[in-house]
């Protein structure tokens, strides 16, 4: 199993050595990217108990932009499902949502239920790539919806056109549009409801997805939304202060693992502390420990976010992937981690 410890190739057992040594002696460990299966993000938490971590993700900034406008505002969402069968226009906001999966299946048909049912299909466009962004162009939309704003443009012309729909989905990348854009949807789509049916369905890019798994992991084993902190032994969830960015350049954290067993690129800030990385695409340099862990879905199998149902699903090992003994699952390592740390100290996890 490939596994290096500052560059040099050794075997689990010295490198599960070493990232003990390095996050046993640290005073304010993070734990950060989490783009892991079900089973690996679960262990990180358990970890984290265990060494007095805060815990971070990958996609954080799109998940608090729609838990903060969800907390104020609230959401009227739809399904995947509930898109490609039922609506007859669909909004495509920014340009994040046009090169997700879930729009080509929606383009590729008609609706078959509802109201709706045979009717044409339009994909209708908002990018805001001459109206200053995607906020502005979001907020005239609104205005001209309303009746605050009467005019020849074509944010008039969109206007119509969703006011005529049966059902409307609006597609949004939270992280491209930020929390006051998710706000902003979610008026829109509540003005939209007081003449047709309408919903919003956020859509996230490539690994950015698993923070949706991420989500419900973390509220139920801390009660609280991922960005939490455990060095007080007790959950403390505060997304300005556990922001894994923030704390290393504020000098506060001073080592940090990263979990990625999805493919994903590794942040900047990684290099700036002592670090572990246990990752599905594993290279000597990318910590100064790093364990290569099987990729969930094509090496071992896992619990990863469905986009396409909208919901966690077991995806097996795809044949001819890495043997389990060759490549271990995230869980395990980090499992192995947690047990040898525990061991030190004298205490039961």
């Amino acid at each position: 199993m490939p596994a290096w410890v500052k560059g040099a190739a050794t075997d689990i057992d010295a490198a599960i050595a070493a990232a003990a040594d390095l996050l046993g002696a640290a005073r304010m460990p993070v734990i950060a990217g989490l783009n892991a299966e079900v089973s690996a993000i679960r262990a990180a938490f358990d970890l984290a108990g265990r060494v007095g971590a805060s815990l971070d993700t990958d996609g954080a900034a799109g998940t608090y932009a729609e838990l903060g406008a969800l907390s104020r505002v609230g959401a009227m969402t739809s399904t995947p499902a509930e898109a490609v069968g039922r609506a007859d226009a669909v909004l495509v906001l920014g340009s994040a949502p046009a090169k997700s999966e879930i729009l080509g299946r929606i383009a590729a048909g008609a609706p078959t239920r509802g109201r709706a049912a045979g009717a044409a299909r339009a994909i209708l466009a908002l990018d805001g790539a001459n109206e200053g962004g995607v906020l502005p162009a979001l907020a005239r939309l609104r205005a001209h919806f309303r009746g605050h704003l009467a005019d020849e443009s074509p944010t008039a012309v969109l206007a119509s056109k969703l006011a005529a729909a049966q059902y409307v989905v609006v597609l949004y990348d939270p992280a491209e549009i930020g929390e006051m854009g998710v706000e902003t949807v979610q008026g829109l789509v509540t003005d939209l409801n007081d003449r047709t049916r309408a919903f919003s369905l956020a859509v996230s890019g490539g690994h950015r997805n698993q923070d949706r798994a991420v989500v419900p992991v973390s509220a139920w084993t801390t009660g609280q939304a991922p960005r939490v902190g455990l060095g007080r032994k007790v959950p403390e969830h505060d997304p300005w202060r556990f922001d894994a960015a923030r704390q290393v350049a504020a000098g506060e954290a001073d080592a940090a693992l990263w979990l990625s067993s999805l493919p994903a690129p590794r942040p900047d800030w990684l290099g700036q502390v002592p670090s572990v990385a246990l990752v599905g695409e594993a290279s000597p340099d990318a910590a100064e420990v790093v364990i290569a862990v099987g990729v969930p879905g094509r090496d071992v199998g896992g619990v990863l976010w469905n986009e396409t149902r909208g919901a966690l699903t077991y995806w097996p090992a795809q044949a001819g992937g890495s043997a389990p003994a060759d490549r271990p699952t995230a869980a395990a390592v980090l499992g192995m981690l947690t047990d040898r740390l525990a061991a030190r100290s004298g205490t039961a996890c």
